[in-house]
């Protein structure tokens, strides 16, 4: 057992999401999207290396040692509790760390209630699909619960490639390769390079971060493979738009074009506080890559994405903004909740005024 070990129980005890070490200050603790702080001493900056490099892989110990790194990635486990996805950092007063946790036991897509239309994404047998939002907004787990249920409903080969492995998946009746970025491929395009060529059914591309990473996502899509990748960005226009300004001006009418025909969907996301205080869950928008939407990434008219997906909710579409007015409707979650995460803010005036 590492000493770092009783932090990381008690965040799993206390049902968090993550732990902040940071030199100078005492442990803090990021419950239901609030951050707290443990009741414990200050850490020092000599006491918190210390807890990092405990748990610290020897790949990743040499490269935070260099005289050039100022942060590091990786993932550690506590068998039969939980994974944990860590950040290293260095600040002002010496050394830091954000920890998140990785359940070890994998949420269904029915067990996270999410929508049906998901699934039939799911059941693509190639093109790219997207699921977005900021930094802690549960991308990874609804990725995860997707790669699930595509083990479980298909036989095939699925590759997942991150920076670090999150959530780990068993073979049921799929085959699944798990690669880490650093470790088992020098990036995500090497890694994509390598696995268009090992019969692939499902790519799992952990972050879209790059020209070349994005061009070789699309192209695979377009080859006959189902590609799932993540990107920082609010909003399924917002999402199109990112992938075409990756490209230089001459080559994005290309780009257009081969991603109207390629895309599947976007599920853009965001973790909203569900009213009696028992947790989170994901207000989701989703954009599915019709005729009209295809015609409107050609023409480059990405503005007007937001209008087909409000009046497309008969195709399994649907707008951040209604998924979150039937959210307070069910009473699943507040009017002021409602208010903060909407995109029409002047909307949901009037659920706030009703409580």
């Amino acid at each position: 057992m590492h000493r770092i070990d009783t932090f990381l129980e008690l965040v799993v005890q206390q049902k968090g999401s993550d732990l902040h070490l940071i030199s100078g200050q005492p442990p803090r603790i990021r419950l239901h999207g609030t951050l707290y702080e443990v009741k414990y001493r200050q850490l020092t900056a000599d006491e918190t290396s210390g807890l990092l490099l405990d748990i610290m892989p020897d790949h990743v110990r040499r490269e935070w040692e260099s005289p050039s790194c100022h942060g590091v990635d990786f993932a550690y486990e506590i068998p039969s509790m939980s994974r944990f996805r860590i950040n290293v950092l260095r600040h002002l007063n010496g050394v830091g760390a954000v920890i998140r946790t990785i359940p070890s036991e994998l949420m269904s897509m029915e067990e996270l209630g999410l929508p049906p239309i998901l699934m039939s994404l799911c059941r693509e047998k190639r093109g790219l699909i997207l699921v977005t939002g900021p930094t802690g907004s549960g991308k990874s787990t609804t990725l995860a619960a997707m790669i699930d249920f595509i083990n479980r409903d298909r036989k095939g080969h699925i590759i997942t490639v991150e920076d670090p492995v999150e959530f780990t998946h068993n073979n049921k009746n799929s085959l699944i390769s798990h690669r880490e970025v650093g470790v088992h491929t020098p990036s995500f395009g090497a890694a994509l390079h390598s696995a268009v060529r090992e019969d692939p059914d499902v790519i799992l591309v952990g972050e879209l971060r790059d020209y070349e990473t994005i061009s070789l996502a699309v192209t695979a899509a377009e080859t006959g493979i189902l590609i799932f990748g993540t990107l920082h960005a609010n909003g399924s226009a917002v999402t199109v738009d990112r992938i075409i300004n990756v490209f230089p001006g001459a080559l994005q009418p290309r780009i257009r074009s081969m991603l109207s025909s390629s895309l599947r969907g976007v599920i853009s996301q965001q973790l909203v506080r569900r009213a009696d205080g028992k947790g989170r869950l994901a207000a989701l928008e989703i954009l599915v890559n019709t005729p009209a939407v295809a015609n409107l990434i050609r023409e480059g008219k990405t503005d007007m994405i937001y209008n087909v997906i409000q009046s497309s909710s008969a195709l399994g579409m649907q707008s951040l903004d209604s998924c979150l007015r039937k959210f307070v409707q069910d009473k699943i979650i507040t009017g002021n909740e409602a208010y903060e995460k909407a995109v029409s803010k002047q909307d949901f005036v009037s659920l706030c005024e009703q409580e």
